[in-house]
């Protein structure tokens, strides 16, 4: 009898190797009334297909079968619409939640019926995500719990997610942010891979909760594993008919379907100092760091266009000891809120420390090294390339330096010197650039005109 117990559960939780998702599909939409009509907000259209009917075909794409479909407005008319879930290939549940609990509420008022380990996804979310490579980090990492989080543009009104050189989720930090400080620009993305039994201790719900600002700061309290997957893919809320009419937009000029990582991306990569930031000597401390005009607008186009903005840059001041690592990152913080304040972002930001000429008071030994990432050589490059599945051959490298031009050349990249910063009269390399323009903003228009009339 207990054999037949434990095969029923396995059954109803999807059974052993089936990958499941949990799909949040509750809201009224009481913002999007003008856009729904009589609609239930998940099946508003987007492209011709209903948003629900999108989650269904990114879940079967990548093999997650078994989906539990969470609901309470118009509950009747979505279930109509899913049915089994046949049409799409899978086996779809629909469990009607009887009172508002909450994004977190709601899946814990059904957690015994869920697998060991699932997929979460909020149902008002336009989403093209390589949900296979989410799942796998997740099972890398031996994690309890796997948020996506993104750069956006505009932190400084989004709770913001700190995670540390490896990935671990470090601190949450809700709105309002003290004027006074500058976070990563990381962004909760409502998307979550999560361990069953990591749930298990919050118990019966019997009041609403939310991941966000309930759970997953109560995991991390209690020194739960909570890994920050950082992905620049798609996602983005349908809540306001602006930001529908967006969702549409970017939907229609094919943005959506090129962000996902499974497909080789196109990206322009940004030297720092003199390209983006005025030239100074020694930027060792936030309040050195001021853009360039024009540059905030230049990376909003790449943003709005699926084109990925990568800052790649030399920080030989660490090595020669006038500052650390520390205060690199909160230098590159201040970038990702100045960029913030102009609705930009960027998706990635590496540095090298390292210098290998010696001979420098309070300089670091250890960082007295010939790298492969300090450029011209290519690691930072690669890297980015690696982490961002970036095609090389359709992407570019900006920067104010003859180094940039002769790291573009070795690694395969089309190379644009600007004359901003030195402008070209370093004399370190013996290479030409590609093109040549005045300021970032004359080179990111160039390139996306140049997109739009290559194939």
């Amino acid at each position: 009898q207990t054999g037949r117990r434990s095969r029923r559960n396995r059954a109803c939780r999807g059974g052993t190797g089936v990958k499941q998702a949990v799909i949040l599909a509750g809201g009224k939409g009481t913002r999007l009334k003008a856009r729904l009509g009589r609609l239930p907000k998940p099946l508003i259209p987007i492209g011709g297909k209903p948003l629900l009917a999108h989650q269904l075909d990114l879940c079967r794409k990548h093999d997650f079968t078994d989906v539990v479909i969470l609901l309470s407005h118009e509950a009747n008319a979505i279930m109509y619409y899913v049915g089994d879930g046949e049409k799409w290939g899978i086996r779809a549940r629909c469990e009607v939640e009887p009172t508002p609990l909450g994004t977190a509420g709601t899946v814990l008022s059904v957690l015994p019926s869920l697998a060991d380990q699932f997929l979460v996804l909020y149902g008002d979310l336009m989403v093209n995500v390589d949900l296979d490579r989410l799942w796998k980090s997740h099972n890398s990492r031996k994690a309890s719990a796997t948020l996506l989080l993104h750069p956006n543009d505009h932190p400084s009104d989004s709770d913001l997610v700190e995670i540390d050189g490896d990935g671990w989720i470090r601190a949450f930090r809700p709105r309002p942010h003290p004027a006074d400080e500058c976070f990563q620009n990381l962004v909760n993305a409502a998307l979550y891979v999560v361990n069953r039994e990591a749930l298990e201790a919050f118990g019966p719900v019997l009041r609403p909760m939310d991941f966000g600002k309930d759970v997953f700061p109560t995991m991390l309290a209690d020194k739960q594993a909570l890994h920050g997957y950082r992905s620049p893919e798609y996602i983005k809320d349908i809540g306001t008919p602006t930001r529908y009419d967006q969702v549409c937009s970017e939907y229609e000029r094919g943005v959506v379907e090129r962000s996902s990582l499974e497909q080789p991306q196109t990206a322009v990569f940004l030297d720092r100092d003199g390209t983006l930031n005025k030239e100074e000597d020694r930027i060792t401390a936030p309040d050195k760091l001021t853009l360039l005009p024009g540059v905030g607008e230049a990376i909003r186009r790449l943003n709005h266009n699926g084109i990925r903005a990568v800052v790649v840059t030399n920080q030989p001041i660490v090595a020669k000891g006038f500052c650390t690592e520390a205060d690199i990152e909160l230098v590159h913080r201040k970038l990702e809120t100045l960029l913030g304040t102009e609705h930009a972002f960027v998706d990635r930001i590496y540095y090298c420390p390292h210098h290998p000429e010696r001979g420098f008071p309070g300089e670091r030994p250890d960082l007295k090294v010939q790298c492969e990432c300090r450029k011209p050589r290519p690691g930072m490059i690669r890297q980015a390339i690696a982490d961002l599945n970036i095609d090389a051959g359709k992407s570019w490298l900006i920067g104010d330096r003859t180094v940039d031009i002769a790291t573009a050349r070795k690694c395969g990249l089309r190379s644009i010197l600007v004359r901003t910063g030195h402008g070209g009269l370093d004399g370190l390399e013996s290479v030409e650039p590609d093109f040549v323009f005045d300021n970032v903003s004359q080179a990111v228009q160039f390139i996306l005109e140049h997109s739009r009339s290559t194939p």
